[in-house]
Formats: structure tokens, C-alpha cells, sequence
């Protein structure tokens, strides 16, 4: 189509298609973008999984680590006790000069 007999119609038409062209540059950019993000939000998935596996106790179930939690827990009351009656000897005093 040539500009001759309907000028406007001509750039309105050449003014679109170069519109639409950047546009579909923009949005192969944003598409690329995303799958960069979409790459790395993959990878920090599979790091946190990693870290959660290589997580000690990770394979107990919740009850074994329930009883584990209770028993020390026990050993902490006991050493605090032991503490407690070890400062009522005042075996802990400083010498004095």
C-alpha cells in the first residue's frame, strides 16, 4: 500500500505494524526474563530441599523426636538441680584474701 491516496490511513497502518513489531520484541524479553527468574526460583527449591534432607534427626518421626525432646529435657532438670544443690555447699566460693 502506498501513501498516494489515503496518506493517513498509510501511516496509521506503517505506525501499528512498527508498534506491534516492539511489542512482540518486549514480550520475547519479558518471556526470557521469566524464565530466568523461573530458573532460579527452581534451583533455590532444589537448594532448600537439599538443606532440608542433609538436616539431622530429619528422618525421625515427630513421636521419636517428641521422646528425644523429653528426655533432654529431663537431663536439663537434673543438671539444674545438681547446679542448684552444688551452690547451696558454697563449694563454688572464691578464696578469700
Amino acid at each position: 500500500m502506498s501513501p498516494g491516496r489515503y496518506p493517513r490511513l498509510y501511516l496509521s497502518l506503517s505506525w501499528q505494524s512498527d508498534h506491534c513489531s516492539m511489542g512482540m520484541k518486549s514480550m520475547d524479553k519479558d518471556s526470557m526474563d521469566v524464565n530466568q527468574e523461573l530458573t532460579k526460583l527452581k534451583t533455590k527449591i532444589q537448594e532448600t530441599r537439599e538443606k532440608i534432607l542433609a538436616m539431622p534427626e530429619i528422618e525421625s518421626s515427630p513421636g521419636e523426636q517428641q521422646d528425644q525432646l523429653k528426655t533432654m529435657r529431663e537431663k536439663v532438670d537434673t543438671k539444674t538441680q545438681l547446679l542448684q544443690k552444688y551452690k547451696g555447699l558454697c563449694v563454688f566460693d572464691s578464696p578469700k584474701s
